[in-house]
Order: C-alpha cells, then structure tokens, then sequence
C-alpha cells in the first residue's frame, strides 16, 4: 500500500512540475510541448519527427516516381563506358588545352535539377573565364521565357567571357562530354531533356515539370528538332512530348541523329557569324561615308 502510495505521489510530482514548465513557458508552445512529452515518458526530438516524416516524403516518391527502363539503364551505361574509353584521348588533350590558355581549374560545376526535381552536381570542361558574370544568363533565360524568341545563346556573337576557342567546344558539345560521369553515377541519361539550373525551375509552370519525370539527358528530341531556331515553349513541348512516348527506338533514333544535328548547328553558327561580320561591315562603310560627307561640306 505504502509503495502504490508512494508511486502515486512520484507521478503527482512529475506532473506538477510539468504543469510548472508549461507555465513557465507561456506562450512558447513548442518548448511547453517538448516538456509534457518528457514528463509523460514520450520524450521524442524534433529531429525524429522530422525524420520520421521524411521517410514517409520518400515512401510516396518512390510510388509516383517513374522508374527508368531496364534497358535505358543498360545503354546508359554501355555507351558511357564505351564513349570514354574511345574518346579519353581526346579528353585529356581538351583538359591540357583549357589548362594552357585560361588560369583556372579545367571543369566546371554546377548544380542542376534532376529527375524528380532532385538536385545533383554537373560537370563541364570550363569554357568561361573564371570571373564571368552569372547574371547576364539569368536575364537572358527570363527574356526567353517571357517571349517566343527563339532560344539563341549568348555565346553566338564574340563573348568575352569564354576563353580562346570555346565557342567551338560548346558548337561541338565537346565542353558536355564529362557529363558521361553523371550518367555513369545514374544522375543522367544519354537520352532526355537537358538539366536545367534551379532558378530556372523555380519559373516553371505546373505543367512544365513535367519534363523532370525522366532523366535528364546529353542529347534529346529538342536537341534535334532544331535546338537554337526553336522558343522556350516549343522546347517543353518537345521535352514533354519525349517523356511521355519514352521507348527504346526513340532512344536510338534520337542518337543517330545527334551526330548531324551537332553539325547543322555548327553550319547555322557560321552563317550567323558571317552575316554578324558583314552587318559591321555595313555600318562602318556607312560611317565613313557619312563622315566623308561631313568633311566635304565647309
């Protein structure tokens, strides 16, 4: 009887103290909470819970994720492995090239949006000065969102943020050829619609993210249907439009025609460059005869 009596008063006592605490704590209702659970034995952190809910977060991704093929997978990775193998020559050369003409690590990383919206680190052969300017491109991508212009790069005039021939790494693509690490670490695809940057996601409407419901790719059906002529709308439509008849002959029908369509934009980047030239032609003979003018005249 003594001992019941005895538990009692022990448990009359924790709770008073925990209606003190409580009390004491005022309006603060998180610590007020943390308190009564400790006098009632539950004495769970907010780092459980939080944990705890996370599991259940990725419970639910994991059923409306969208699984990637077998056989996507398989040719991620035998044309990854194979492609570095075939061309680690040639990436050594562009590494010790980039390493002579600009001071500065050879690759570049970035942070990009994934499949599922996840984040994963990019990598790139560097093709900036190390000191080039960032937000030039974010007002560049809002223009292009905000109008059907066609998604022209900056880098197609004379930049001179890039570094000695790195417009023709980039024209070539040989600048992405590191990305074959990511598709190895199965961040990416060889197939699929290019990562984008975060604050670009963060612009995209409901229907837009769509486009993170597969991998996002080295080359794609926006890649070859036109790339640089095509506007930003067309390009979702066209990432869009891949994720949701994914197959294996698209697949290989879209890397048969990466090779041309790498050299159709080559040919329109020399076209544009040429009649850039001749446009500056123009308007210096047009100065210098209206300078003549104004010297002839007394």
């Amino acid at each position: 009887m003594s001992t019941e009596r005895s538990r009692l008063n022990g448990m009359h006592k924790n709770v008073s103290n925990g209606a003190v605490a409580l009390a004491g704590n005022g309006n603060n209702g998180h610590a007020a909470t943390l308190n009564a659970e400790s006098v009632f034995g539950i004495r769970r952190s907010g780092r459980a819970v939080r944990a705890k809910v996370s599991r259940k977060v990725h419970a639910l991704e994991s059923l409306l994720e969208k699984r990637t093929p077998a056989w996507k997978r398989c040719i991620d990775i035998s044309v990854s492995l194979f492609a570095l193998a075939m061309l680690s020559p040639l990436l050594l050369l562009m590494a010790l090239f980039i390493k002579i003409v600009s001071p500065g690590p050879v690759f570049f990383k970035q942070k990009r949006v994934g499949k599922m919206g996840k984040l994963f680190t990019i990598w790139k052969f560097r093709t900036m000065k190390l000191d080039a300017d960032t937000g030039v491109h974010k007002a560049h991508f809002t223009n292009l969102m905000d109008t059907d212009d066609a998604m022209k790069k900056l880098d197609t005039e004379k930049d001179p943020r890039i570094i000695p021939f790195g417009n023709l790494l980039r024209q070539t693509g040989i600048d992405e050829l590191p990305q074959l690490f990511n598709v190895l670490r199965g961040e990416m695809s060889i197939v699929g619609p290019r990562p984008c940057l975060p604050y670009e996601a963060e612009k995209y409407l409901g229907w837009q993210h769509s486009r993170f419901d597969v991998l996002p790719g080295l080359t794609g059906l926006w890649q070859v249907s036109g790339k640089n002529r095509t506007s930003f709308k067309e390009m979702m439509r066209l990432d869009i439009t891949y994720t949701r008849r994914l197959s294996f002959f698209e697949d290989i029908r879209i890397m048969l025609m990466t090779v041309p369509a790498i050299l159709a934009q080559m040919r329109d980047a020399e076209l544009h460059a040429q009649y850039f030239k001749s446009m500056i032609k123009f308007e210096l003979s047009y100065v210098d005869r209206n300078c003549s003018v104004v010297l002839v005249i007394p």
